[in-house]
């Protein structure tokens, strides 16, 4: 990975109180490379951006950011980004009876059988989601 001399290390508290109040300082630890952190597979990851509002009951909303690992195979109910008619979507890979299904997590969105379809293919498995609150 190269050096990028504009980086500046992001202070880093290993833990924050979700009860009592508790002084941060107390637990400041080294600064922490966000690469490092989250992505395994340098040459297999990329980032996307999302459009749309199919998965939102996975918590992934518009303008989301995807950390997406290609080097992983899907497994059933990962959440993949996948290619179907030359059109990129992200869906949760679901695998019943021999079937293959892009599902989106929002009712008002269909699911895809692509148990057959020639011109689907899953680039990567989500390992993370980037979401500002």
């Amino acid at each position: 990975m190269q050096e990028n001399s504009n980086f500046k290390p992001i202070p880093y508290y290993e833990y924050v109180s979700a009860g009592f109040p508790s002084p941060a300082d107390d637990y400041m630890d080294k600064p922490i490379d966000l690469n490092e952190y989250l992505i395994k597979h340098p040459a297999a990851t990329f980032l996307v951006r999302v459009e749309g509002e199919s998965m939102l009951g996975a918590g992934i909303h518009p303008d989301d950011i995807l950390i997406v690992d290609r080097s992983l195979s899907a497994k059933p109910n990962d959440i993949v980004i996948a290619t179907l008619d030359a059109d990129f979507t992200v869906k949760r890979y679901v695998s019943e009876q021999g079937r293959h299904f892009l599902k989106p997590e929002n009712s008002r969105y269909k699911t895809m059988e692509i148990t057959n379809h020639p011109d689907c293919r899953i680039w990567g498995v989500v390992v993370y989601v980037i979401h500002r609150t």
